[in-house]
């Protein structure tokens, strides 16, 4: 693998989908580096877990961000001849499962996640938008409101997966997810006013990105370009999975409405991102090949 392009490839990836287009900030820290790094660790993996799931009691359902993420990760590395699953809590299961059905993951990708890894121990766990337990042991969304009660701590298999070797990344956009206690003291600096409700659930690495399905697709990409093969997110994937997960009631975690929109961000605006993800991919797949 030619790692000056591969580098390259994970610094136009990481300008794509950090910019701080949202901003909330936490994706000013996001590193071409750590994306190189996670994607390496994570390509010869062999079974692996991808948590998502974020519930959003203001309008009952979880939201939009994360499932569309979770499913292209984990048809990605399905599509590599791996084994990977999709796991959530009760509140989110069928938003997740419609979104893992209509990106072509296997069946029954999305199950509900066990209570410990001594039940099902994969070599890797993923997560994509999964709250992360603040200082105070509670959960917190943006708005700062405690939200623990509708909060499965599934952040808790981070813990226990550091405790048993299995490898682990966090993607978040806010701070207060799983994996983002890694940049703990620089999100205190750039969110003073939210530091209580930030989390300090580490990951062995963690990416952030202006929306979480972005780091999710830049990941994807990054898995790609070490496999040698395409396995990420295509043009009008996003819309197909947004479509089925408002059919199952799934809610902007912005606006709290049921729509085809993540974070405030329109489909139109979404595809727009995906179009220039694929063409990246595209120009990299081409300098690969003419031996760049």
């Amino acid at each position: 693998m030619n790692e000056a392009l591969f580098e390259s490839f994970a610094k136009e990836l990481t300008a794509l989908v950090a910019r701080d287009e949202a901003g909330r900030g936490a994706s000013k820290l996001s590193s071409p580096r750590e994306l190189m790094r996670a994607a390496s660790a994570f390509a010869p993996l062999r079974k692996l877990a991808v948590v998502s799931g974020f519930y959003v009691p203001a309008a009952g359902a979880p939201e939009t961000d994360g499932p569309g993420g979770a499913a292209i990760l984990a048809r990605a590395f399905q599509r590599e001849g791996r084994v990977c699953e999709i796991w959530t809590d009760v509140r989110c299961i069928e938003v997740l499962a419609e979104c893992a059905k209509a990106a072509g993951c296997a069946e029954n990708t999305a199950r509900i996640a066990p209570a410990s890894l001594k039940e099902r121990a994969p070599d890797g766990i993923i997560f994509v938008e999964r709250l992360g337990r603040a200082a105070d042991g509670r959960y917190y969304n943006f708005k700062k409101q405690d939200i623990s009660e509708w909060t499965a701590p599934l952040d808790a298999l981070a813990d226990e997966a550091a405790g048993l070797g299995i490898h682990t990344i966090g993607i978040g956009d806010g701070g207060n997810e799983a994996g983002m206690g890694n940049f703990y003291a620089e999100l205190c600096a750039l969110l003073p006013g939210y530091a209580a409700c930030l989390s300090v659930v580490r990951a062995e690495f963690a990416l952030t990105a202006d929306v979480s399905n972005w780091g999710a697709y830049a990941l994807a990409e990054a898995l790609s370009f070490v496999w040698g093969v395409r396995r990420g997110i295509e043009p009008g994937e996003e819309t197909k999975m947004l479509e089925a997960a408002a059919r199952a009631g799934a809610a902007d975690g912005i606006s709290g409405r049921c729509e085809t929109s993540v974070d405030g961000f329109c489909a139109a605006a979404l595809e727009q991102k995906i179009a220039e993800l694929d063409a990246l991919s595209k120009k990299y797949a081409a300098l690969r090949a003419a031996g760049n």
